[in-house]
């Protein structure tokens, strides 16, 4: 398969969102809230679909690929067809025919790209918000382990790939995580699924990946998972991610796993020493965060920080009372803070803090005594855990993440191929290239095997896709989000630089259409058009809405000519 083709008529996507400008939230919690959570624009593109019922999970494929995608792009059962169960019940997940994701798609549905394939796409229904997003991402580990369940369950020989973007990241590496460690029953069950029916796992800003880690955990060797050798070429983003008590290792999934991150995306590469900071991340992970960005700092809103604030300060007070000796221990206020304000903290799980090196016996001196220098500690381990605090509040963590027009990192994945560098294809083509070769695996009926290579032609294929070419897109329409609308197919042409000719299905929306665009030189782009504005993502309040710009068109003996990047036009709020 021609990856980069298959791209070519996704590229769309990049003009149906908007992105939020900056809030006038208190500064310590819009930087929690940009720095907190992997959070992704909003889809813009849900299917005007029939409400009712419809595919059950006894409608067997080979690979199913299990999607959770970030903020604000989540199935809703009022608007679109849902999946059911053997029994008829209503699941929380949609087919990717039925709900559609415009950052997800082009990497979930490239393995149903060839019509003799039998595979599929769900997309996992999750409250998709920061109302609390602790809440939201339980729900969604909950609704994806019972999805992957109830097919498991209908369809034994159906095997799994996972895939989460931003918010949706954090769902996918809980759910990976606990799928890896599964212990099976004495019967040779286990509680969500066989570990080996899981392909693979795809997360998009891993806001749960350790300081220098890189993205291909647990693989015998870190260029690509294993089974699959096509080098990715990315180089390891520096920091860490910003939940770090999200991290940890996947159990029988090590190798299986593609966690990717653009260095300067904060939700996934954050310095390291920004303790203040990631204290303030945790109070976010708790109160409505969409709340305070919308209505700002309301008594409503207020009260709803009030609360949390005193909540940890209470859990961290019973903590050290719970703890031996605490005063003697090296453990300071502010450790237990970030124990404590973190959403899988529990009460009463806690092990007796470490005590410092040379302390005279606990029964010869009070621990009172030790006061002086716990005060120090202290000190000095707000001023050691901090030293980059500063830096990055200056920075502006926010912009560099989630930038107006898609120049925050948090967007690089589609966009990050360096040819030059070694690395042909973007973060999101190639886990669109590897979940293919894992699809042909399970069709082919094949076990993974760790010491297996890709097919030559695979290979081929995924390489050429990085190679020039030259691409006449056919008219495009844009759609008035007010109005129903209605996906109909329309057949792109491209051409590559050998001459051959192929044509690829690419979807445009009635009723409302704009003038078509017109082929022009290599140095010319086509007129741009402006939706109309539409509800924002991430973490971001305001909404502005980017024009497209058509693809730049080149004769085939030309050079490439890339299509060019989508501009925005700001939209007063």
């Amino acid at each position: 398969m021609d990856f980069r083709e298959f791209f070519v008529r996704q590229r769309a996507f990049f003009g149906k969102h908007k992105i939020a400008s900056a809030a006038a939230v208190p500064a310590v919690l819009g930087i929690a809230t940009v720095v907190a959570v992997s959070f992704a624009l909003p889809s813009t593109n849900t299917r005007n679909a029939d409400p009712r019922l419809t595919s059950s999970v006894t409608e067997c494929h080979d690979m199913v690929t299990i999607s959770v995608a970030g903020r604000n792009d989540s199935p809703n059962e009022a608007t679109t067809k849902m999946l059911v169960d053997a029994n008829g019940n209503a699941l929380p997940a949609a087919l990717s025919g039925d709900y559609s994701s415009e950052w997800l798609d082009p990497v979930v549905n490239a393995p149903n790209a060839d019509p003799n394939s039998n595979n599929a796409a769900v997309y996992i229904a999750y409250p998709a918000n920061l109302n609390n997003e602790a809440d939201a991402v339980n729900t969604g580990v909950a609704n994806t382990e019972q999805v992957m369940r109830e097919i498991s369950a209908a369809c034994p020989n159906t095997k799994f790939s996972i895939v989460g973007y931003s918010e949706g990241s954090v769902v996918v590496r809980q759910v990976a995580q606990q799928v890896g460690h599964q212990t099976a029953d004495q019967n040779g069950k286990y509680g969500i699924v066989d570990p080996n029916n899981v392909l693979g796992v795809v997360i998009l800003a891993d806001a749960g990946r350790s300081a220098g880690e890189g993205p291909f955990i647990g693989a015998t060797d870190p260029n690509h998972p294993d089974g699959y050798d096509a080098n990715f070429g990315g180089k390891t983003a520096g920091g860490q991610g910003a939940l770090p008590d999200t991290a940890g290792d996947f159990g029988s999934l090590n190798g299986k796993i593609a966690s990717f991150c653009s260095d300067g995306d904060d939700t996934c590469s954050a310095p390291q020493n920004i303790s203040l900071l990631q204290l303030a991340i945790n109070v976010g992970r708790h109160i409505n965060v969409d709340d305070l960005q919308n209505n700002g700092l309301t008594p409503a809103t207020g009260q709803d920080v009030a609360v949390n604030l005193a909540g940890i300060a209470l859990a961290a007070f019973q903590d050290i009372a719970s703890t031996p000796h605490w005063l003697q221990s090296n453990e300071t206020f502010l450790q237990v803070l970030l124990k404590v304000s973190a959403p899988g903290y529990k009460p009463g799980t806690q092990t007796a803090a470490p005590v410092a090196a040379g302390s005279i016996a606990t029964n010869q001196m009070s621990d009172l005594a030790y006061l002086p220098q716990k005060v120090f500690n202290e000190i000095v381990g707000l001023i050691v855990t901090n030293t980059n605090t500063i830096p990055v509040i200056l920075s502006d963590p926010y912009n560099q993440t989630l930038g107006p027009d898609r120049t925050g990192h948090h967007f690089d994945y589609w966009h990050d191929a360096d040819p030059a560098n070694g690395k042909p294809l973007t973060s999101a083509e190639y886990a669109a290239a590897w979940l293919t070769h894992l699809a042909q695996q399970a069709q082919n009926g094949q076990k993974v095997d760790t010491t297996a290579k890709p097919e030559p032609a695979d290979l081929a294929a995924a390489y050429k896709a990085a190679q020039p070419s030259t691409t006449t897109t056919a008219p495009t329409t844009t759609t008035d989000p007010s109005k129903s609308t209605t996906s109909k197919v329309s057949t792109t042409v491209t051409t590559t630089p050998s001459g051959e000719t192929k044509a690829v299905a690419s979807t445009s929306v009635a009723p409302t259409t704009t003038a078509p665009t017109t082929t022009v030189a290599p140095t010319t782009t086509a007129p741009t058009t402006t939706a109309p504005t539409t509800t924002t993502d991430a973490m971001v309040p305001a909404a502005v809405q980017p024009t497209t710009t058509a693809p730049t068109t080149t004769a085939p003996t030309t050079t490439t000519t890339d299509s060019a990047a989508p501009t925005t036009t700001p939209h007063a709020n």
